[in-house]
């Protein structure tokens, strides 16, 4: 393809410009920069298992045959969530607006208001609300129990690429400003959400257990309860093995919806988000 062509599209960027900071890097800084992943070296002891999503437990095969399973709370996955035409539709307005380059080799498009976590500051900004391609999204999500309350106030786009060694370390996501539920769309392949815990768990006192959700092309995610606040979750490289788009859903917390302290704030960006009329900051 031609050079003009590939920065149209967005997919040409200099080894230069790859929006890695401090010790994240993708395979674009480590080429130049001779460095490793630095998140992937873990010296502790690990312990793996498998997500069931039907009897909603983590199952671990051991190599004597014995079996442990212990009940996983916190995830629901909903397979098939969007139809292979919506996905066509969603992944092309994606691409018809801007992706800007982010951390360890991902690209990614924000609808939501801005935020100082460090400072706890949140503000308006230039945010005009989520994309209007998102409205059936959330009017379906309404229908599954744990959502039916949900309302959105940002939206994140990622764009994750195995030439560009995508991928998303172990975090906990904010919980000051967003809410109880993380909800995530999970588009163009397959992956592996990595659910991750430091021992105290089970029979396992020492060691970082792990615990391997597949997440289908087209399925929903949501974390809530333990998964949410106690259990990190991450996307690894060796999961991404074609490009996969998706789109991650935030709520706010109580701080900022009725009785809370910052009520009136939480209202207006509410407003502005279900608006649906937003464009990519």
């Amino acid at each position: 393809m031609h050079k003009r062509c590939l920065m149209a599209a967005g997919y040409f960027s200099s080894i230069n410009n790859c929006g890695c900071k401090g010790i994240r890097t993708c395979l674009r800084c480590e080429a130049q920069k001779s460095e490793q992943h630095l998140l992937q070296k873990n010296d502790l002891i690990q312990y793996d298992f498998t997500y069931d999503p039907v009897s909603k437990t983590a199952v671990r095969e051991e190599e004597s045959g014995s079996r442990q399973s212990y009940v996983f709370p916190g995830i629901f996955l909903w397979e098939n969530f969007v139809s292979e035409d919506e996905e066509r539709e969603l992944i092309a307005r994606m691409d018809q607006d801007v992706w800007r380059e982010s951390q360890s080799g991902r690209r990614k498009q924000d609808f939501g208001p801005k935020v100082n976590f460090k400072k706890r500051r949140v503000r308006v900004g230039d945010f005009t609300g989520l994309p209007a391609i998102s409205r059936h999204l959330v009017d379906r999500m309404s229908q599954a129990p744990q959502l039916a309350s949900f309302k959105p106030v940002e939206q994140c786009n990622l764009d994750y690429d195995p030439v560009r060694g995508s991928a998303i370390d172990p975090h906990l996501d904010d919980s000051w400003l967003w809410g109880e539920h993380l909800v995530t769309i999970n588009l163009l392949s397959d992956t592996v959400l990595t659910m991750s815990l430091d021992g105290g768990w089970g029979d396992v006192e020492h060691g970082e257990v792990r615990v391997a959700v597949h997440l289908p092309r087209r399925s929903l995610v949501v974390l809530y309860g333990e998964a949410r606040h106690r259990w990190k979750h991450a996307i690894h490289r060796k999961d991404i093995h074609g490009r996969r788009v998706c789109s991650t859903f935030r709520e706010l917390s109580a701080e900022f919806l009725q009785g809370g302290e910052q009520e009136k704030l939480g209202s207006e960006l509410l407003d502005i988000a279900l608006s649906f009329k937003g464009a990519p900051l």
